[in-house]
């Protein structure tokens, strides 16, 4: 089942795949949350593909991360697009590596298989 974060018609909309994604995402500092809904509402009004860098980063495999920081730290949250204009949030982890683990994209990928 997906659970709606918020739907537009007009514009895409943003769903996390499920409650444990969105238990990830409650479990973020209130600042990281603020950049993740900055960065959604810029998705929402121009497109995923065209938000680009700093805020989002294409990872391979039909999966994107949106980069997510906080005073105290990084975050991602990584997501595909299911359909035309929506786009599903897969799994959100604190980021404690330069690079983005193979292990994050690895439970992304597994979760991606439930769209």
């Amino acid at each position: 089942m997906i659970y709606p974060i918020k739907m537009n018609k007009d514009n895409w909309s943003v769903l996390f795949l499920d409650h444990r994604v969105e238990r990830e995402f409650l479990s973020l500092q209130p600042d990281m949350k603020a950049n993740y809904w900055h960065v959604i509402s810029l998705i929402r009004e121009f497109g995923s593909h065209n938000v680009g860098m700093p805020h989002i980063r294409f990872l391979g495999n039909k999966l994107w991360e949106i980069r997510i920081r906080g005073k105290n730290g990084l975050a991602r949250a990584i997501y595909t697009i299911a359909s035309d204009k929506k786009l599903i949030i897969l799994y959100v982890f604190i980021k404690k590596t330069p690079k983005t683990p193979q292990q994050a994209i690895e439970i992304a990928l597994k979760r991606a298989k439930e769209v």
